[in-house]
């Protein structure tokens, strides 16, 4: 049913239905770009996330939507699926041309608020503490300590994100005229992640319960990264990843027609996607409680003897902090079901398997 528009502009795929995607390019980035989706409705077009704040990325959102025969100030809202930077970065900009208004969990809008209230030295401090903390080697926090002593600290991307000024509810249909938009919470992720199932007959009669926008949760190729959003200040144990696979049998459930993501490329069978990466996590949570029987690992040490998409000393200095940050996430899954615990008494922390 999607097909490439040719005249021009073929980063804009039409998916049928009054749905149309862009790919908004990401600087620097390996995922290449972000799929910003464009829903039609009876009160005009309808954003489902922006992509990144960035003058490139910004004109190709202006000439997607161009190619649609739409203007920047046509945009009536703007629905953020998450706060990431690649998802949520133009929304003021959006918001300052059109006035449109902008929606997202209430679970991400707080992420937002308590990003944009701290100076950026609050980060270099948080960051550098929880790196020592699982047990990362002093070489690697040198350069945080280094950035927040100097002063001259770079921009952090979603310092300057704006605020949201309408809350999606899970499980409530947006308020979007003549379209039947239902919010999905799928935390993991991010906090306060949604899916959004057009609930609508698939314009091209393929078999399924309508069309899912499903923004990072869900991808054909790609296994999500699942991460830590947690307030400094607060002692909460979070489990991001049983709460992702929590997520995850939900969407299979659903059994969606179609998914349209926002990476990669629109695909069906969903419920076989949930199922490759139920069982990914759980070859990898199996794997690394077997690391932790052979000897008992820090966080950091465990992230350096996962698997990833390259060897670990090819990992760049930020991607090994998302990489260490994926390893506590994993290690907590494993806490909660009893199948490891913390070393007693042990500073930085390690785990052995139960």
């Amino acid at each position: 049913m999607a097909e490439d528009t040719t005249q021009g502009t073929p980063h804009v795929t039409d998916h049928g239905g009054g749905v149309w995607g862009i790919k908004v390019p990401i600087p620097d980035n390996p995922l290449g770009h972000t799929l910003v989706h464009v829903l039609d409705t009876d009160r005009g077009p309808v954003l489902i996330d922006t992509g990144w704040d960035d003058p490139e990325s910004w004109d190709t959102l202006v000439a997607g939507l161009g190619a649609l025969s739409l203007a920047i100030a046509d945009v009536h809202g703007v629905v953020i699926t998450h706060h990431h930077p690649d998802h949520h970065g133009l929304s003021g900009q959006v918001r300052e041309a059109s006035g449109a208004w902008i929606a997202m969990h209430a679970a991400d809008t707080e992420v937002v608020v308590r990003t944009r209230a701290s100076e950026p030295g609050v980060w270099f401090d948080y960051m550098s503490e929880k790196l020592a903390t699982a047990g990362a080697p002093e070489e690697h926090i040198a350069p945080l300590r280094a950035a927040r002593a100097s002063g001259r600290m770079r921009t952090l991307p979603g310092l300057r994100a704006a605020v949201p000024d309408r809350e999606i509810v899970p499980a409530e249909l947006l308020p979007l005229a003549g379209r039947r938009l239902r919010a999905i919470w799928t935390p993991g992720h991010t906090p306060g992640h949604v899916c959004l199932h057009l609930e609508e007959k698939h314009p091209g009669n393929l078999p399924g319960n309508g069309r899912l926008f499903s923004g990072d949760h869900l991808l054909p190729g790609i296994s999500p990264h699942i991460g830590l959003y947690e307030d400094p200040s607060s002692e909460r144990v979070t489990d991001p990843l049983g709460d992702y696979l929590d997520s995850l049998e939900r969407i299979g459930r659903l059994q969606p027609a179609e998914v349209l993501p926002a990476h990669q490329y629109a695909f069906t069978d969903a419920q076989g996607r949930v199922r490759e990466l139920l069982d990914h996590h759980e070859e990898r949570l199996t794997g690394l409680r077997e690391l932790l029987a052979a000897e008992p690992l820090t966080p950091w040490a465990l992230a350096e003897r996962m698997e990833w998409n390259r060897p670990w000393e090819q990992i760049p200095y930020g991607s090994r902090n998302i990489a260490v940050s994926e390893a506590e996430a994993h290690l907590r899954r494993l806490v909660k079901q009893g199948r490891a615990e913390a070393v007693p008494g042990s500073d930085p922390v390690t785990y052995r398997a139960v």
